[in-house]
């Protein structure tokens, strides 16, 4: 007699299947896998120029986008990129989706308990950008106003411990929706970074967004996993090359339009290496 299940027990066994393959999707390669596959997995920002972005033709661009190329390229095999927002970077690396960061990730302590950073690669600045005409001059003046920030990012770290008891704050998904709320007058202000003038302006010229409050600078390195020193290892002596080798000045040169700045050898709680 042949067995004929219900739809109970089709349901339980799909949802098996899935978990499987999930599973399996979710193991994370050594080096030597990556070099037998020939493709590193880079997780990036898709929405977030000029760190990281999907440009018109599709295809990743940015700083971040460039060293990931880079990367790839240090290791002899392809770079493949999955477009990430701001509060699944750090899953998409742990559950094993991406091989590593290049994801505008900030140096931050809390941050340094889940991944592992290599040395810094670029500098960034988080302030307060509002147009000319909102007058915000102390981290008083922000409860006046709703604030628009990137959900778990650093600009929403620093609004949310910045602003005082009772200001509306609102989270959106990405860099690119919190512009965007402030271009349709959903937020008066942003936490930005360092290029968020540079959008917004472009967008709304007559405006003239400026920013208004500094909150603090800040270092991007590469993010692996937390213990796998022969990732962390490469990835410091990849970052060690291209700052020798003039590579990053050229990337600084391409997209930050500065000189590359002096990093600092440590940062408080964000160790560059394997413990």
């Amino acid at each position: 007699m042949l067995f004929s299940p219900n739809r109970r027990q089709l349901g339980v066994a799909l949802l098996a299947l899935a978990a499987i393959a999930i599973a399996g999707e979710s193991q994370a390669g050594t080096l030597e896998d990556v070099k037998k596959k020939g493709v590193v997995v880079i997780g990036i920002q898709g929405d977030n120029p000029p760190w990281g972005y999907v440009d018109s033709s599709g295809r990743q661009d940015g700083i971040d986008a460039d060293m990931g190329r880079a990367f790839a390229e240090y290791l002899g095999v392809k770079a493949e990129f999955v477009p990430l927002a701001v509060a699944n970077r750090i899953p998409a690396l742990t559950t094993g989706r991406v091989d590593i960061l290049f994801a505008t990730m900030a140096m931050l302590p809390e941050r340094a308990k889940a991944v592992q950073y290599s040395k810094p690669y670029v500098a960034n600045e988080i302030t307060l950008v509002a147009a000319q005409a909102t007058p915000i001059n102390s981290n008083a003046d922000m409860g006046k106003y709703v604030i628009g920030v990137p959900r778990s990012s650093t600009q929403d770290t620093q609004v949310t411990n910045s602003a005082p008891a009772g200001t509306e704050i609102r989270r959106f998904d990405d860099d690119a929706a919190t512009i965007q709320a402030l271009l349709s007058g959903q937020v008066q202000a942003v936490g930005a970074n360092s290029f968020y003038p540079q959008r917004l302006n472009a967008a709304k010229p007559e405006l003239g967004f400026e920013p208004k409050l500094h909150f603090t600078a800040l270092y991007n390195g590469a993010c692996t996993r937390l213990g796998e020193k022969e990732w962390n290892e490469t990835a410091n002596k990849f970052i060690d090359q291209i700052k020798s080798n003039g590579k990053l000045a050229g990337f600084y040169a391409k997209w930050m339009k500065a000189p590359v700045p002096t990093f600092p050898d440590s940062v408080p709680g964000v160790p560059f290496t394997v413990q």
